[in-house]
């Protein structure tokens, strides 16, 4: 890997991608369109270009210019029920975007292709874990905009090509420099600023699902770790010209409840819950099941202890709660 572009770097996970990369001195460019994104992420030594990767006329110039020879493709939309509501909005930013790149890509003959994508393509599987074989019948229109993405880069990109199914992330770099600054609902987040009040609360969307306590289970994996992920799978790539699928979680699952309780013992504070409805689109129990992440990269964590990962998150929410006013 020598030049790498990474779309959506400033991003929550992109720039922890960034960050990594970054120490290991690799050239890395990257944009966004900061829609979501914010340039106060984008750390000292990448190149940063705000643009919308459905500009084919800018991307491809980047590609040249830079002479790019691996991309991960971060860039996309990722809130499950926006999705229900904004679906045009959805398959423009992560189907319609996502062919333009890979032809874009295949032009110029880009090398390495590392699409991001999700555990919500599996939608509700009876058995609640699911491994990379397991049949994709997605609930959400986000989730079925991303298996139509995976089918592309199956399908089309000329080159090694790595798909990589997120389950829940969380967390934020020990640096104290980056984190996730967007609240799209996810409940680490939640929870993170709810903590630092004096009387903490959080909304619990169902408690009748087919669970132990009524509560959806979710996989969390630390962002910190993921990015590991991308950067060893992607030199894999480089180095022995494969391709294929990982689940990216820690193959355990927590239920809403469980990571309520979790927070309450590192904060050593009472949480208040207010039971809500559920939400359309949301899957009962997923969690990953696989062992091909250790067979393809055997990457050792480090931070797959629950109390770790929720004192990352809320001394981000403290380090920004000083810092917001630049953001």
């Amino acid at each position: 890997m020598k030049n790498i572009l990474i779309t959506g770097g400033a991003g929550y996970i992109g720039s922890h991608v960034c960050e990594l990369l970054i120490k290991k001195k690799k050239k890395l460019i990257c944009v966004d369109n900061l829609s979501t994104g914010y340039k106060e992420l984008i750390l000292p030594g990448s190149i940063f270009i705000k643009t919308d990767i459905r500009n084919s006329k800018r991307i491809l110039e980047i590609l040249k210019e830079y002479y790019i020879d691996s991309v991960i493709h971060l860039a996309g939309k990722l809130n499950v029920d926006e999705s229900q509501k904004k679906k045009k909005d959805y398959f423009s930013n992560n189907v319609y975007a996502t062919s333009q790149l890979i032809n874009l890509c295949n032009k110029v003959k880009v090398k390495n292709f590392l699409f991001s994508s999700t555990c919500a393509v599996y939608g509700n599987h009876a058995k609640g874990y699911v491994n990379e074989n397991d049949k994709k019948k997605p609930i959400s229109y986000y989730g079925k905009t991303k298996l139509l993405a995976e089918n592309l880069v199956k399908n089309k990109f000329r080159g090694n090509k790595f798909i990589l199914r997120y389950f829940n992330v969380v967390g934020a770099s020990s640096s104290g420099k980056i984190g996730q600054i967007n609240n799209n609902g996810q409940l680490f987040k939640n929870l993170s600023n709810e903590i630092l009040k004096k009387k903490p609360s959080i909304n619990v969307f169902g408690n009748d699902y087919d669970t132990k306590d009524g509560t959806c289970i979710r996989d969390y994996i630390h962002v910190s770790d993921l990015a590991k992920i991308h950067i060893k799978v992607l030199s894999k790539m480089n180095n022995e010209n494969i391709s294929g699928i990982l689940n990216c979680g820690y193959n355990k699952g927590y239920t809403v409840l469980e990571i309520i309780k979790a927070f309450e013992d590192v904060s050593k504070k009472k949480i208040s819950i207010k039971l809500c409805k559920k939400r359309t689109g949301d899957i009962s129990t997923i969690f990953s099941k696989s062992k091909t992440i250790k067979k393809i990269i055997n990457l050792k964590f480090d931070h797959k202890n629950l109390k770790d990962i929720i004192v990352t998150s809320i001394r981000w929410e403290k380090i920004l709660k000083k810092i917001k006013k630049n953001f």
